[in-house]
């Protein structure tokens, strides 16, 4: 009798001690925003990642995902991050520069002439950019591209001054856009990325051209209301895996380096697949209908160089992308070119 007692009392401590291991083992529950659809390539890449890191974690460490912008615009995103109510999103340039601000040296338009440049550039200030979203309360853990931003309108575009006629959507709030369209004498709309779609479809509604990369301008179903758009594209747009300091700092060390270690792989492969998406999308948007036109003569890039030269003085002037990083990214462009010159 006592011998049962024994067992019995052993195997209940036994149990009570397996039970606490494993309640030790905390979980950390990442609520992560986009503005990418669901069902898109991008965001199955975004899913698989949450998976392998749910897997890999050993259950510590989960995802509830929130695609298609139903968490808000970007700016909504950033005010969720920073009450707590979200702990991570996927940023495009605009919601980034809300962040780090001189990271958007690298979405200047007319600035690089390939993604080969782009790619040496922003390899070589990616520590600064880390630091610079670190010291303002978030943790970059990936860099992935959205791609070559292009006009995309209901009317035709064949030179600036017929873009200057159209009525242009402005990313609400965007000091970037801002700048080049007052250098440009461009009045846009301002409107927040949400609305595009319905005053593209409505009537009479209030913007009749876009800009976004091909594969975006489908994947949120805006080509469905346009016709034409520019060959040359203005920038190669940026985006941004973040993840609130507050909560990365409280994970374990492990659960620390599986986000910062998938996060760039992540942003490499959506980089990878964004290319080639965004010149499939171009192939399909030709092949129903849509034309691409404009190529610009030596005399209008000349002129948009101009511009874009007093849009970054702007810039410059009120602190939002400082002198320092213009003149050091063009200082790393301008080597490199050398570089590549010297090699051919």
């Amino acid at each position: 009798m006592v011998l049962k007692k024994l067992l019995s009392l052993t195997t209940l401590l036994a149990t009570i001690f397996l039970t606490a291991g494993i309640q030790a083992q905390e979980i950390y529950t990442l609520k992560f925003a986009t503005l990418i659809p669901a069902d898109t390539a991008w965001m199955k890449a975004v899913d698989v990642w949450a998976q392998d890191i749910t897997h890999k974690s050993n259950g510590r460490r989960v995802f509830k995902i929130y695609s298609g912008g139903v968490m808000g615009d970007e700016p909504d995103v950033l005010r969720k991050l920073r009450s707590q109510q979200l702990q991570g999103a996927f940023f495009t340039g605009y919601g980034a520069g809300r962040i780090f601000s001189p990271a958007r040296v690298l979405e200047m338009p007319f600035f690089f002439k390939d993604t080969s440049e782009s790619d040496h550039v922003r390899d070589l200030l990616m520590p600064d950019i880390e630091k610079g979203f670190r010291e303002n309360g978030y943790e970059l853990i990936g860099w992935p591209e959205v791609g070559f931003i292009h006009f995309f309108s209901k009317q035709p575009i064949r030179s600036l001054d017929e873009l200057k006629t159209r009525n242009i959507w402005l990313w609400q709030g965007d000091p970037l856009g801002e700048a080049f369209a007052g250098a440009a004498g461009i009045a846009p709309i301002p409107l927040s990325i949400v609305d595009v779609y319905t005053q593209l479809s409505a009537k009479h509604g209030s913007i009749d051209t876009v800009y976004n990369a091909p594969f975006g301008v489908m994947a949120m179903q805006w080509h469905t209301r346009l016709h034409y758009a520019t060959n040359v594209p203005l920038t190669n747009a940026l985006g941004a895996l973040v993840i609130d300091s507050r909560f990365y700092n409280k994970l374990p060390a492990d659960l620390q380096l599986l986000l910062k270690t998938t996060g760039k792989d992540l942003g490499i492969l959506i980089t990878r697949q964004g290319r080639i998406d965004n010149q499939r999308s171009i192939e399909i948007l030709k092949k129903n209908g849509m034309e691409f036109q404009w190529d610009w003569n030596e005399s209008e890039w000349q002129q948009l160089l101009e511009l874009r030269d007093k849009a970054a003085a702007k810039l410059a002037g009120t602190g939002y992308i400082p002198q320092s990083y213009f003149d050091r990214s063009r200082k790393i462009l301008d080597a490199y070119r050398q570089t590549k010159a010297a090699h051919k």
